[in-house]
């Protein structure tokens, strides 16, 4: 499709100089699924004291109104059920897991040690899950997002675009017989508007590009690399106002007029700001493990020719002045 989506491709360059902490996204993206599987572990999970009605007891065990949200994102696809029959769903969910919960403690599966080492870890998960979470929310302020915003901006290369109609007669570029009508097609069409016809009315009588039937041959703002390079060169090279030559590209042959240039402008705040929000979240939580993987000493007993890591001693060492 020949038509560009200028604005896509305008917000993915701007995230592009945003992307930072990747690879903790994804564990932080883990953290949050192994924590809803925490909550469930060993009956329901405590809750905050608001007011939130006890729908059903089992064997003693209360099932409140806040359970069902909680076993919904638990009980993994559910199938598209009314919502009377879905909340049915979901209690029967959450009383079989009572019931085999207290099955399991029955058997003493809760003192088993493997039960308590994996109760360990993820208990684990979900301190680093809910420490991450609250780091995200208390770095996600106004001013940071605009500071983000402000200096990507000023990262941004000058970049020209040029605002263009094109008329298109397709041909197969493999048909010379094809290829040579539709070239005389449009060198047809170039004589006409070179004596003054109206180029956006001729592309909505005459263009085989169906979106350029509907606007004149608009294709809006772009820039070179968003363009196959026979149209982009000839596009950048003509001064606006004026009618290109007939130009053969891989779509069949074409004559374009330039109606404007500009510098590529920056995408507005709003425009991005969901990119932003997302940056400044996983920033602060890895620049979080960062510091604590500074000030703590990790060691690797399974690499025994390996030195403990003193965070701090490597510090002190960065600052002394280096010998001669």
């Amino acid at each position: 499709m020949l038509t560009p989506t200028t604005t896509g491709l305008v917000k993915t360059d701007f995230a592009l100089r945003m992307r930072a902490a990747g690879a903790l996204a994804a564990t932080f993206a883990a953290t949050l699924a192994l924590a809803l599987t925490f909550a469930s572990i060993g009956g329901l999970p405590a809750r905050a004291q608001t007011p939130d009605p006890v729908i059903a007891k089992v064997n003693g065990v209360d099932i409140h109104e806040s359970d069902l949200a909680a076993a919904e994102e638990e009980a993994g696809q559910i199938p598209q059920m009314a919502p009377d029959a879905k909340r049915e769903y979901l209690i029967s969910f959450l009383t079989d897991m009572v019931l085999v919960t207290q099955a399991a403690e029955a058997k003493k599966i809760g003192d088993t040690p493997d039960f308590k080492k994996k109760l360990e870890f993820q208990r684990n998960k979900l301190l680093m899950a809910k420490l991450f979470d609250q780091t995200g929310k208390d770095a996600l302020t106004d001013e940071a997002m605009h500071k983000v915003y402000d200096d990507a901006v000023k990262q941004l290369p000058d970049e020209q675009e040029v605002h263009a109609r094109h008329i298109l007669i397709r041909a197969d570029a493999k048909d010379d017989k094809a290829s040579k009508a539709a070239e005389d097609k449009i060198k047809a069409i170039i004589v006409r508007l070179n004596k003054g016809e109206d180029f956006a009315k001729l592309a909505g009588e005459l263009t085989e590009d169906p979106s350029g039937k509907a606007n004149g041959g608009d294709l809006g703002f772009f820039t070179k690399e968003q363009m196959v390079p026979e149209f982009a060169t000839a596009a950048f090279e003509i001064a606006p106002g004026k009618i290109s030559g007939p130009i053969k590209t891989q779509f069949g042959w074409h004559v374009l007029k330039v109606e404007e240039k500009r510098k590529k402008p920056a995408p507005t705040f709003d425009e991005v700001k969901a990119q932003i929000e997302t940056y400044v979240v996983r920033k602060a939580q890895a620049d979080l493990v960062t510091k604590l993987r500074a000030d703590a000493k990790i060691e690797r007993l399974d690499k025994k020719d390996e030195p403990a890591k003193d965070g701090k001693a490597d510090e002190k060492k960065a600052d002394e002045p280096a010998k001669k």
